[in-house]
């Protein structure tokens, strides 16, 4: 309806109902062009003339069905015609207009979707439909972007939007009083000393920088570092740890990530038969005689890795190894 037409929708696949419509197509093609493709020489020029020619004759003549002349019938409808209208036909949802804030977001639906920073202040047209929100700019048709639909209260931000990912948050050590200046000058593992007690809960270390700052000056600054960095990868937060560690020196074990799997191929050797085993009963009578089960070869080689170099010993037991059978 907004060119003043209602659309009249006919069925699928019934001929009928679309009247001559149907095969206006082919009565052009057998009426007007089998005679112009007779000619050897096709010309553009005379193909469009013959085509003007072969409307006014066909216009110009009785219609079957409507029961009149077409171009007189024409004539008297378009003083029924109006102009077309000056926007242009849009399908869909209307747009809403909105303001990009200060936080390059625009709300809809109690819910807030990110544009590119250089559109604050601007207004675009917003699209929601579809589980989809579409930020459109209005004088081009662009979409500026694109989210997913969010709940009330939610916001559906995407990094591009202001320049990638936002950084994580860095809380400033502020030394106050002389002992933590002059702890917080040692340098980074000092102050990575201070952020981890801080986080773990250790609320007594005020009183114990003074002497983490004698220790700085009696060991050095270098070996003093060292040592706030392994007290810091191992959770020790009191001076008396800092010192326990300075006294090991540097013979203390340096933990490392684990590796690789080692694997190696184990040497193989040929299992050998037990013989035949009897069973005895206690007044020493024999009741059962039957061959003895080989050993596995990974069993065997387990059990000689394991036993490197002892000798075999002299099993006490109801069961007796016959080797004469």
């Amino acid at each position: 309806m907004h060119y003043g037409f209602r659309p009249d929708f006919c069925e699928a696949a019934d001929p009928e109902s679309k009247g001559m419509v149907e095969n206006l197509v082919g009565y052009a093609k057998s009426d007007l062009l089998t005679p112009v493709l007779l000619d050897d020489e096709l010309d553009p020029d005379k193909s469009n003339e013959a085509a003007r020619v072969w409307c006014g004759e066909v216009n110009a003549a009785m219609h079957s069905q409507i029961v009149a002349v077409p171009a007189e019938r024409l004539a008297k409808e378009r003083l029924l015609l109006a102009g077309l209208p000056s926007l242009q036909l849009r399908i869909g949802l209307a747009p809403v207009l909105r303001k990009v804030d200060k936080l390059s977001c625009v709300r809809i639906g109690s819910a807030r979707y990110s544009v590119p920073m250089a559109w604050i202040g601007k207004s675009v047209q917003v699209v929601a439909g579809s589980g989809r929100v579409l930020i459109v700019d209005a004088r081009t048709g662009v979409v500026v972007a694109d989210h997913a639909v969010v709940t009330p209260g939610e916001a559906a931000v995407t990094d591009e939007h202001y320049g990638g990912a936002r950084p994580k948050p860095r809380r400033v050590i502020r030394p106050r009083t002389p002992a933590e200046k002059a702890f917080c000058g040692l340098g980074a593992p000092a102050e990575a000393f201070l952020a981890g007690a801080a986080a773990a809960g250790h609320t007594r270390l005020g009183p114990e920088l003074g002497e983490l700052n004698t220790l700085a000056a009696a060991h050095g600054h270098p070996l003093f570092l060292a040592a706030l960095e392994r007290a810091t990868a191992f959770g020790r937060w009191r001076s008396a740890d800092v010192r326990s560690i300075l006294v090991a020196g540097t013979g203390t074990p340096q933990p490392r990530p684990a590796g690789a799997a080692l694997i190696i191929d184990l040497p193989t050797t040929a299992g050998r038969s037990s013989g035949r085993l009897r069973t005895r009963d206690p007044r020493g009578g024999v009741l059962m005689s039957a061959p003895a089960p080989a050993l596995p070869a990974d069993l065997t080689v387990g059990l000689v890795a394991s036993c490197p170099g002892r000798p075999r010993p002299a099993w006490k037991s109801s069961l007796s190894v016959d080797r004469s059978l």
